[in-house]
């Protein structure tokens, strides 16, 4: 039997964030984690060569809020990094985000946008940039990560498509701090977690007859499989990925990640590790290695990555969300909790918020020393 006043399920961002929290406010907290490892998908490791990979897909910390950032700068410090990704289109590497001076070169500066309310994705992006550009860029790219048509999609997705102001050339250029932790994302949550019980390779779900949450439960699992797919399953996306290493090339790419919009390539990018170190540690490696990522529909929930979003799936989590809400004393959390593709700095910001929520529900004062 394993007792505590909260247990949390997951050992990732948003339930190491949440177990943080409640342990600096003296709380009883114990964390269950069926992965071997903690840090969730954000989990790294280094090669034997000595370059850091990470393990599901690049991830390019970013953040516009003070809070946040000095909430993780207790646990690791960072260095100064923008990620500059590029497009292979015809053998020729482009800059994306698409620039507006490059839209201009392609299209002029008369665009034939889609008028009215769009109703998909791809109805959503013709509404902010021209037809050449969407088919070049974002519509093979896009029909290869989801596995369906982009009019099939939910029109919210296009919401991550930006277009980069003239002479601009990094992903996430308007936001405050671009950054990597020093020692790695694994190392951050380590230290996140630091002090607060912890069991590796435990499925609370095989075993929750024999656990008991005096205060609360927070879930950061599938929602869908914390209530045995009473409804049927949510789907979600996720990538096979090859890892290959070149002893005797030092640089593979322009970039870290090289975009592949064409859909004859199953590959939807290509990462080389090298381009997010620091140069002093960069230039101390022999070879480089590659991640190669084709998408595909996973069955065990244990590689679930991305929420699908489309209208059928969003409804079918609603019918699941409903059950949560009529839940005493459980809360169900996180990207996989929510089904919502939450970014890092998104993930972290609402944890610190149900953290908050927690405290307050207990009646306790909840010290935010973070700002």
């Amino acid at each position: 039997m394993i007792k505590a006043d909260y247990v949390v399920v997951g050992a990732g961002l948003t339930g190491g964030t949440i177990a943080r929290i409640l342990k600096d406010h003296k709380q009883d907290v114990i964390i269950l984690e069926r992965k071997e490892h903690i840090a969730g998908n954000v989990y790294d490791y280094i090669h034997d060569c000595g370059v850091m990979i990470n393990k599901y897909g690049p991830h390019y910390f970013r953040c516009g809020s003070e809070k946040i950032w000095n909430f993780l700068n207790r646990f690791t410090e960072f260095y100064n990094w923008s990620a500059t990704l590029r497009s292979k289109v015809n053998g020729e590497y482009l800059n994306w985000p698409v620039n507006q001076d490059y839209i201009e070169k392609v299209a002029g500066t008369n665009w034939n946008l889609f008028r009215g309310e769009p109703s998909n994705f791809e109805e959503a992006c013709l509404a902010k940039m021209p037809k050449q550009l969407y088919e070049i860029f974002i519509k093979g790219y896009t029909e290869k990560q989801w596995g369906v048509k982009a009019t099939e999609l939910d029109k919210e997705l296009a919401n991550r498509i930006t277009i980069n102001k003239p002479n601009v050339n990094t992903l996430t250029p308007n936001h405050r701090w671009n950054a990597i932790p020093k020692n790695g994302y694994t190392e951050m949550v380590r230290n996140i977690i630091n002090g607060i019980e912890l069991k590796l390779d435990f499925d609370y779900l095989k075993n929750r007859e024999g656990i008991v949450a005096k205060k609360m439960l927070v879930f950061t699992g599938p929602i869908d499989e914390f209530f045995n797919y009473k409804y049927g399953k949510l789907n979600y996306r996720g990538q096979n990925r090859k890892i290959e290493y070149l002893h005797d090339i030092q640089q593979y790419q322009p970039c870290i990640q090289v975009n592949y919009p064409d859909s004859n390539d199953p590959r939807i990018r290509t990462i080389e590790w090298k381009h997010l170190m620091p140069d002093e540690k960069k230039d101390k490696i022999k070879g480089t290695v590659l991640t190669h990522e084709t998408p595909f529909t996973p069955q065990n929930s244990n590689q679930y990555e991305y929420p699908f979003p489309d209208k059928y799936n969003k409804n079918l989590y609603e019918k699941y969300k409903q059950n949560a809400d009529k839940l005493s004393n459980t809360l169900i959390c996180g990207r996989l909790g929510e089904y919502k593709y939450y970014d890092m700095d998104q993930a972290i910001g609402r944890a610190m918020m149900l953290a908050a929520g927690i405290l307050q529900k207990q009646n306790i004062s909840f010290v935010n020393e973070y700002n």
